[in-house]
């Protein structure tokens, strides 16, 4: 029979896990938020000058039409933007853009992709499922934007163009 301070600390360790759990996943849904409150401001600075686009979903309705004067200076936590002919990976976010670098990099000396860990450890970031999760995050967001592909499930490597997409 197991000693009482062995039960201690196997539910001790069950709830550990469980925390760093639920803090990826409030990680990612914070980050999903923040995306949804930037992409909502700028819809709202090009369509209605500054007024809230939330309205009875106005702006969201409005024709796209001044996507060909080319995005502006990359900030942190900005929007990933889609993938295009002529567009380099100056215009993602720093963190992105390191992401980037490594995939490129891995991609020039003919290694093989890369997982989360790998990205996360290259990266200097802790080794925590949250700060894994957030690296997990980027490159599935670079992947549904077309930065970069997932040619093997969990591992991730550059996409079509230069630099990944220069």
């Amino acid at each position: 029979m197991a000693s009482v301070l062995g039960r201690l600390e196997e539910r001790e360790r069950a709830a550990r896990k469980r925390v760093e759990e639920l803090q990826a996943e409030l990680e990612a849904a914070q980050s999903e938020w923040d995306e949804w409150l930037i992409a909502r401001r700028r819809v709202s600075e090009v369509w209605d000058g500054g007024e809230t686009a939330g309205q009875d979903g106005e702006a969201a309705r409005k024709p796209e039409g001044n996507e060909a004067a080319g995005p502006s200076a990359a900030r942190p936590g900005s929007v990933v933007p889609i993938r295009r002919e002529g567009l380099s990976a100056e215009v993602l976010a720093p963190e992105y853009q390191q992401v980037m670098s490594l995939l490129a990099e891995r991609r020039t000396t003919a290694g093989e992709p890369l997982n989360c860990r790998e990205i996360t450890a290259l990266l200097g970031l802790e080794m925590v499922p949250a700060k894994i999760e957030g690296v997990r995050s980027k490159l599935k967001r670079l992947v549904a934007r077309g930065w970069a592909h997932e040619p093997a499930p969990g591992r991730f490597a550059c996409g079509g163009g230069r630099d990944g997409g220069s």
